[in-house]
């Protein structure tokens, strides 16, 4: 009986929900963010090509990234330095890199709508914060069932700039849950 007992508790447990005003709550509305990552404040740059691919990639495949205070979320970073972070909270959230000297940088994102894509390209891990080398680029599209994007009139705050949200055709965003192509290095000659 005992047995039986401990194993209906177990269940019960496993079956629990999480309260929706936790917190730790998994959204009805999710938030994707994606981008890349340029370089790690600090990083000491090889001259040789060849070597400098091989440093960028042990960078970003020692790179981890996590949402604070959210445990549905999850992500990773490529080993171009592309990233993707999926069942992130709307509204407010912090996205958190750690990396080779870099403890954790902050991509804070606020107001951002729920089911929102927001795109920050080319960003710099740098100790408690990110730095966005083209702000102009960050997007923050919104599911939409317009036939062409258009300006919703309203904002959102991703690393500390205003962005504007764009309703976006559902056709467009396809691309959400992928990787981005960050474009970047190639080999500068190949031998056969």
């Amino acid at each position: 009986m005992k047995r039986w007992s401990f194993l209906l508790l177990a269940l019960l447990v496993s079956c629990s929900e999480t309260p929706a005003d936790s917190p730790h709550a998994l959204s009805r509305s999710p938030v994707s963010v994606r981008g890349w990552i340029h370089d790690v404040e600090g990083s000491v740059h090889e001259q040789i090509p060849d070597l400098e691919i091989a440093r960028r990639q042990q960078l970003f495949m020692a790179t981890t990234v996590f949402v604070e205070k959210s445990e549905f979320s999850s992500g990773g970073v490529g080993e171009n330095g592309a990233f993707l972070v999926l069942d992130v909270p709307p509204n407010a959230a912090d996205v958190v890199f750690q990396s080779t000297n870099i403890d954790a940088a902050r991509l804070v994102l606020k107001d951002v709508p729920g089911n929102a894509d927001v795109i920050v390209p080319a960003i710099i891990l740098r100790r408690g914060a990110v730095t966005v080398l083209d702000p102009k680029a960050i997007k923050v599209r919104l599911p939409s069932d317009a036939k062409q994007p258009r300006d919703t009139g309203k904002f959102a705050t991703v690393a500390g700039h205003r962005v504007p949200i764009i309703e976006t055709p559902l056709a467009q965003l396809a691309d959400r849950r992928e990787y981005p192509d960050p474009g970047g290095f190639r080999p500068v000659a190949t031998f056969k």
